[in-house]
C-alpha cells in the first residue's frame, strides 16, 4: 500500500473547533489517496472568502475561493469540495 501524507495549514480561519473539524474532513476526502498533499487555507480579513490551495503528487494543483456567504466554510463543504476537484482516483 502506498503511502498518504497530508499537511494542513489554516490561517484567519476563526472557531478554533472548527478548524478540527476542517483538518478531519480533509484528511477523511484523502485517505485513499497516495503521495504527499498539501492543502492551505488562509481566511481574509478585509473579506467572507477564504483561500484554499491544494498541492498534491505528480504536480497537482488546484485554488479555489471559499464563499462564507455560500456555506463553503463549513467543514462538509469543505471536504466536498475538496473530492470534486482531486483527479480521478487510480485505486
Amino acid at each position: 500500500m502506498k503511502e498518504m501524507t497530508v499537511h494542513i495549514e489554516l490561517q484567519n480561519t476563526g472557531d478554533p473547533g472548527q478548524r478540527a473539524e476542517i483538518c478531519a474532513a480533509i484528511e477523511h476526502a484523502l485517505a485513499d489517496r497516495p503521495g504527499e498533499w498539501r492543502i492551505s487555507i488562509i481566511g481574509s480579513r478585509a473579506t467572507d472568502n477564504w483561500e484554499m490551495t491544494v498541492h498534491g503528487p505528480k504536480g497537482f494543483e488546484r485554488s479555489y475561493v471559499l464563499a462564507g456567504a455560500a456555506g463553503e466554510h463549513q467543514p462538509h463543504a469543505i471536504r466536498n469540495l475538496l473530492l470534486r476537484l482531486l483527479p480521478v482516483s487510480q485505486t
